[in-house]
């Protein structure tokens, strides 16, 4: 994965994007709503690793809602684990019920 960002403008950290969503294991199933929390160079690269990730996990079908840039840690869990995964380079799945 690139590190780096699009634009001539390198940042002191990586972006970690988050991206809000549902997504369905079966397409006729409940959907699982998610936070995904990613490292990636723009907002395309990091829309394609979400949708790789999920369906990596399991997931047959995604509706992605809002992607966002984080410029600090969150202070709660699971979201502070998420984002250190992140900058680790993880792409971190937060499921919330």
């Amino acid at each position: 994965m690139i590190d780096t960002p699009a634009n001539e403008n390198e940042p002191e950290t990586p972006m970690i994007f988050i991206i809000v969503g549902r997504a369905w294991r079966d397409k006729d199933g409940d959907p699982t709503e998610l936070h995904v929390f990613l490292r990636a160079p723009d907002d395309d690269s990091a829309v394609r690793a979400t949708l790789n990730a999920l369906a990596d996990e399991g997931y047959e079908e995604a509706d992605l809602d809002q992607i966002g840039v984080l410029h600090e840690a969150p202070d709660e869990e699971p979201h502070a684990s998420a984002y250190q995964g992140a900058l680790e380079g993880e792409v971190a799945i937060v499921t919330l019920k």
